[in-house]
C-alpha cells in the first residue's frame, strides 16, 4: 500500500480561523472537497493532484505542494495569516500611537 503521509504537514486556518494540520492525501483531499469558496481552477487542480496520489499515479508530495500551492494562494497558510495579521495589527497600532 502506497504511503499517503506527508513528510510535512501543511498547517492552514479553517472554519472561523482554527489551525488545522494536514498531514496525509487524504486529510488535504477532504478539505478541499468541503472547501466553501468559489470553486476555481487552484482547488480543482489541488483535487486532481489529491485524486492521482490517491490511486497510486502521483506522490504524497505531489500532492502535498499542490495543497500548500491552493493554500497559499486562498490566503489560509498559517505562517502566512500569522503574518499578515502581525503586520496589520503592528500598522493600526501604530497609527494609533502617532
Amino acid at each position: 500500500m502506497t504511503n499517503h503521509k506527508f513528510n510535512e504537514p501543511v498547517s492552514v486556518f479553517v472554519g472561523l480561523g482554527f489551525p488545522h494540520e494536514v498531514a496525509t492525501v487524504l486529510d488535504a483531499y477532504h478539505l478541499l472537497l468541503e472547501w466553501n469558496g468559489i470553486p476555481d481552477l487552484d482547488r480543482d487542480g489541488a483535487l486532481e493532484v489529491c485524486r492521482k496520489a490517491l490511486n497510486g499515479h502521483r506522490t504524497a508530495e505531489d500532492a502535498r505542494e499542490a495543497f500548500e500551492s491552493f493554500a497559499h494562494t486562498k490566503g489560509i497558510l498559517s505562517e502566512e495569516a500569522l503574518e499578515r495579521a502581525a503586520s496589520s495589527y503592528a500598522q493600526e497600532w501604530g497609527r494609533l500611537s502617532a
